[in-house]
């Protein structure tokens, strides 16, 4: 095509502007009615500039695209950060379904063997538990010893901006030898070369940051929205604090804003609000959601945070997803929902609820094969579709929500007054197709909490409060 058409190319390149549209994306709607994002050329040039101002991609890295095609995080981070750098993109195989394409994952990975991903919280823990699965599976030898691994790879790294400082110089041999005997043969089910990964898409639980980096291959969590075509930060190799959002991209301004649109200093929560050549055009057909979210260049993102200094980011949640209790104090749930199926085997998917209620109750979406494994190894012979069989499940995911109560493995980790009071089972899981996820595999609350609206109510009564109800009990 170039060879007889170079000149008519070319004319087209050289027409585009700066602020020209680019592509009009819509927004998840988690919390809200989905909305257009006009993104310019300019937005996407300027995003590219910004990021690799955090990452380094040398010419011969490799990647291959997982996540939808349909967002920006995908076309910066997946596309045009390697067109920048020269290096090469490879997208999954796409099968005759759904399922087949997620199938084809794996077999493409040991093909491309790719020396990073774009992952998203749903999906690494996903990856953590078929590594986890396959540990099991070779004995309980081995699961002791890659768990012996894990603990000594910990208190190497630290919280990864002190890894191996200090008396932790002492581990390097030891963290070594387990590396060569463990962790490098995790490593190549990911196709032996891959690197690191890029975290995006929500909060990335520090758990879940340990764990990556212990195995050889850190996953950096980054932080960014639509309206910011994403990347506002990233950790990467050189800026690096398990737990934070990473250090702030260049050039680019910053603040962290009271309610009154107030600056605040560094370690005070409040609305983070960017200004930069990344920021939106606006909301197509939207004038009025555009001139609340973007004030003088300044794009208010709705999303509650702190600097813990001048590079260093920490997001806590979204403004709008705040719990309310009965006396009107406020909580950002993502913290709880994303420790919760981050540490236990036994539940997939969590959404916390309080809307001025009494108290607080969570919609959980238990790992039935999970939990009927459990069942049938403490219990020998019982059967498994019985009533006491489901209701040992249930103990089991209330044992699993107690142990953030006093006394509790996680005791401390959360105030207890926002943990929950009521357990509602989900007679299904939240997927794309039911749309309580979205193609970024973001829980939509809001859509979770409409469709469980009766269970919360139930819950909120003397009989739905118990956890051995009928409605539970059918759920299982």
């Amino acid at each position: 095509y170039l060879a007889k058409n170079k000149a008519e190319f070319m004319e087209i390149g050289q027409a585009i502007r700066n602020d020209d549209y680019a592509t009009i994306t819509y927004t998840s709607g988690t919390t809200s009615d989905p909305k257009g994002v006009i993104l310019t050329h300019r937005n996407y040039t300027a995003n590219v500039e910004q990021a690799l101002s955090r990452v380094d991609i040398p010419p011969h890295f490799r990647t291959l695209i997982i996540l939808p095609l349909d967002h920006c995080f995908a076309h910066v981070v997946g596309f045009y950060i390697m067109i920048a750098c020269g290096a090469s993109v490879a997208t999954v195989q796409i099968g005759a379904t759904p399922m087949e394409t997620l199938k084809n994952i794996p077999q493409n990975i040991r093909e491309v063997q790719p020396h990073f991903l774009l992952s998203v919280p749903a999906l690494a823990k996903n990856f953590r538990k078929n590594i986890e699965s396959s540990i099991r599976a070779k004995g309980r030898f081995t699961e002791a010893l890659f768990n012996l691994a894990l603990r000594t790879a910990y208190a190497y790294n630290s919280d990864g901006y002190g890894r191996g400082s200090g008396w932790r110089i002492v581990l390097a041999p030891v963290v070594g030898i387990f590396d060569a005997l463990l962790f490098r043969k995790v490593r190549q089910a990911f196709g032996g070369h891959l690197e690191f990964f890029v975290g995006g898409g929500a909060l990335l639980d520090i758990e879940l940051q340990r764990y990556y980096c212990a195995i050889g291959i850190p996953m950096f969590q980054g932080y960014g929205l639509s309206e910011a075509t994403p990347i506002i930060s990233a950790n990467s190799f050189d800026h690096c604090i398990f737990g934070s959002s990473g250090a702030v991209v260049k050039p680019m301004e910053i603040k962290i804003c009271d309610g009154d649109g107030k600056s605040l200093g560094y370690g005070e929560k409040g609305e983070i609000v960017i200004k930069g050549e990344n920021v939106m055009a606006g909301y197509w057909k939207n004038p009025t959601a555009t001139a609340e979210t973007v004030v003088d260049g300044w794009l208010h993102t709705g999303d509650m945070g702190y600097m813990r200094d001048s590079q260093f980011l920490y997001v806590v949640g979204r403004f709008k997803s705040l719990l309310i209790s009965a006396d009107g104090e406020k909580y950002s749930p993502e913290g709880f929902e994303d420790s919760l199926t981050d540490s236990s085997k036994f539940i997939d998917q969590v959404v916390l609820h309080n809307n001025q209620d009494p108290y607080t109750t969570v919609i959980i979406v238990p790992n039935k094969e999970a939990l009927k494994e459990f069942v049938k190894s403490e219990n020998p012979g019982i059967d498994i579709t019985s009533r006491e069989a489901k209701e040992l499940m249930l103990k089991k995911i209330q044992d699993e929500v107690n142990s953030y109560r006093k006394g509790g493995s996680r005791a401390g980790m959360f105030p207890e007054r926002w943990l929950p009071a009521a357990i509602i089972v989900a007679d299904e899981p939240f997927t794309e197709q039911n749309h309580m996820v979205n193609s970024t595999m973001k829980i939509v609350r809001g859509k979770v909490e409409k469709h469980y609206a009766d269970r919360i109510a139930y819950a909120l009564t003397a009989e739905g409060k118990n956890l051995l109800n009928e409605k539970n009990i059918a759920s299982l």
